[in-house]
């Protein structure tokens, strides 16, 4: 069986993610130890003991999404299992790439640290919203966006569902015709800005000269960006998390790709499910798993089991 392994993004953060495997794991707790200290504040205590309101802020949720994800590679990794490939979903495509060894763990928490501060004051200065719609083909969708100024398709989670990001009367009143367009549903999500639209793209400013200075490494795992949705060697992935930052997120072209390179089991590694839902959505012959926690973690060799 050929695994990859995924990463989740801004909108699954849980209160009390991570705590189970770092206190079972001392691989996993050292994570978040890691973290703490390139992130300049206690990331564990956010995990475990903060609120959804304070994971709420992009500051804190990326830092700690990414440590999270990364604990729950560490606990994986105790098992034998390794991935054939990686993959993430806006901010975890910086867990998916210390995942395939391109940056080290402090370098992506370092990165996220600066990338969440960025995203955090543009959004403030260019508040919007982002809402995920449900029932409808991507083309609906971009006719939507074409005729709705100050809103921008923003994430191909998956056949029938996409994310739109942009100005908060402007999603409104998107939101309001794909619902007289037949949408099934419309879920506003719970982030703190209009990321990937136009309206963050003064984050890539200050960005720019971090990801620069930073060290990538050739993947030694396989990596398929978003941004693109093909694989990608060192040399191009600063300019594609660049591009990712007021562009859209190309998750289902990405699973598409995998799935064309041999993948046939998804497991995410992170709190929710919301990527292993979006990948049986794109093609329901592949296995998924997610874990998170101590249940979940036990359920892998079954999973697995069955499909060998």
């Amino acid at each position: 069986m050929n695994v990859a392994f995924c990463f989740p993004g801004q909108g699954s953060q849980i209160p009390g993610m991570g705590q189970e495997l770092a206190s079972d794991y001392a691989s996993a707790r050292a994570v978040y130890d890691e973290a703490s200290e390139a992130a300049g504040f206690d990331v564990a205590e956010a995990c475990f003991h903060g609120s959804a309101e304070e994971l709420m802020d992009t500051r804190v949720q990326q830092p700690a999404l990414v440590a999270t994800s990364l604990a729950c590679l560490r606990a994986i990794e105790e098992t034998g299992l390794r991935a054939a490939a990686v993959v993430g979903h806006s901010v975890g495509e910086y867990a998916a790439l210390a995942a395939a060894e391109v940056i080290s763990v402090p370098t992506a928490i370092e990165l996220v640290r600066e990338r969440g501060k960025a995203m955090a004051d543009v959004a403030t200065e260019h508040p919007g919203s982002m809402a995920a719609i449900i029932g409808l083909e991507d083309a609906a969708v971009e006719e939507l966006c074409d005729e709705v100024e100050g809103a921008w398709l923003a994430n191909y989670n998956c056949p029938g569902q996409v994310v739109v990001s942009g100005r908060e009367d402007a999603i409104a009143r998107l939101l309001e015709r794909a619902t007289q367009k037949g949408a099934r549903r419309v879920v506003p999500l719970r982030v703190s800005g209009a990321f990937h639209s136009p309206l963050v793209r003064a984050v890539g400013d200050r960005l720019a000269p971090v990801l620069s200075a930073a060290t990538w490494l050739e993947p030694r795992v396989p990596f398929v960006s978003t941004v693109s949705g093909v694989f990608e060697e060192a040399d191009r992935i600063p300019m594609a998390l660049l591009d990712q930052l007021a562009g859209p997120v190309l998750f289902t072209q990405a699973v598409r790709t995998l799935i064309a390179s041999g993948i046939d089991a998804f497991i995410e590694l992170g709190p929710g499910q919301v990527l292993s839902g979006l990948v049986k959505r794109c093609d329901r012959s592949v296995a998924t798993l997610s874990i998170g926690d101590r249940e979940s973690l036990a359920k892998l060799d079954g999973v697995l089991g069955a499909r060998a």
